[in-house]
């Protein structure tokens, strides 16, 4: 694809774009021109503009208006000409102290979506670590009555786990505590997925191995382990759509709210980025919110040195701001995987 534009004509989309992102209406020669960046006449303008629709980077939304940049062109503007800025002292600051300042994995990750969309004005979101990714640090229990028992697993990354269990059989006080040293040992720093296997493989063993104690303990730890809680999406500010003149139509925002209901599409999304472990872009049609239009999602990986435990980003409209709003992303999740590492 860069080797269908020369110099002047990158040089009059990335023009068309900025200006675009800046004002909202479509770009005629005239406005380009007037710029001063060009030391090419209006017809020429006209010529370069026109070459640019035929190749599919601009389009004219109406027969005598300027032109608006497609998903097409959008995608080369991200791929090859934008100049990406540093974010400025003041967000990174506020990134800073919003993420720093919580002590709970729940409340950190919260705090990134809100701060992203503070930050933008776009939605923010964030996609919470899978539970059985987590890395067993401990685990507790507390007898709440007779038959039933709260078991709090709590992850290496600081995320918590409460499973209240119904148990079929005796167990007291002193050894639910002593089940817990146990299983604290036995699972220290085992991925909680490879733990339920630990347990399996330890239930299987001859029952003459083991005492009572230790069975009552195993069968507690298969229970707790065996956790259903999907991967979370968090989305702050979807609200903010509402103030873009590209969703004033009942119907376009109806739609895009659909999409954001159906947390399964933005969950596939996030995951991909996780998965290939790197920022994305996600352009109008190349993500899960074609039906909507002019929708993009800019989203980052996050997590600690050893693994990758979830995504942040953001969702907003093809017409932002992506000289600021990538590296906005990219700080934020750089900011959260060094605070998880303390946590």
């Amino acid at each position: 694809m860069p080797d269908e534009l020369g110099e002047r004509e990158k040089e009059v989309l990335r023009a068309v774009v900025q200006e675009y992102i800046t004002t909202g209406g479509p770009v005629g020669s005239q406005q380009l021109t007037r710029r001063g960046e060009f030391e090419v006449s209006s017809a020429t303008m006209r010529n370069v503009l026109a070459d640019l629709e035929a190749l599919g980077f601009l389009e004219k939304p109406h027969t005598s208006a300027g032109r608006v940049p497609t998903d097409r062109g959008y995608r080369f503007y991200v791929d090859t000409l934008v100049k990406l800025r540093d974010p400025a002292p003041r967000d990174r600051e506020l990134i800073h102290a919003g993420l720093v300042h919580e002590s709970n994995l729940d409340d950190i990750l919260s705090e990134a979506s809100r701060v992203l969309h503070s930050l933008t004005r776009h939605a923010g979101v964030v996609l919470t670590p899978r539970p059985d990714a987590a890395v067993f640090q401990r685990i507790e229990f507390l007898r709440l009555r007779e038959d039933r028992v709260l078991a709090i697993l709590v992850g290496q990354n600081g995320q918590v786990h409460n499973k209240a269990l119904t148990v079929d059989f005796p167990v007291t006080s002193d050894e639910l505590i002593k089940a817990s040293n146990y299983l604290s040992e036995l699972l220290h720093q085992v991925p909680l997925e490879e733990a339920r296997e630990r347990i399996r493989a330890e239930m299987d063993q001859d029952q003459a191995l083991y005492n009572a104690l230790t069975a009552k303990a195993l069968r507690l730890g298969a229970a707790a382990t065996a956790l259903q809680t999907p991967e979370r999406v968090l989305i702050e500010g979807t609200g903010s759509f509402l103030e873009q003149p590209e969703f004033a139509d009942v119907e376009r925002i109806r739609a895009l709210f659909r999409a954001l209901d159906e947390k399964h599409k933005l969950l596939h999304l996030l995951d991909r980025v996780q998965r290939t472990k790197e920022m994305h872009v996600f352009i109008g049609a190349e993500s899960e919110f074609s039906a909507a239009g002019d929708v993009t999602v800019i989203a980052s990986p996050y997590g600690t040195a050893e693994a990758v435990l979830g995504t942040v980003g953001v969702i907003g409209p093809t017409r932002m701001d992506y000289r600021r709003v990538i590296p906005l992303v990219n700080f934020t999740a750089q900011v959260l995987s060094s605070v998880l590492e303390k946590v």
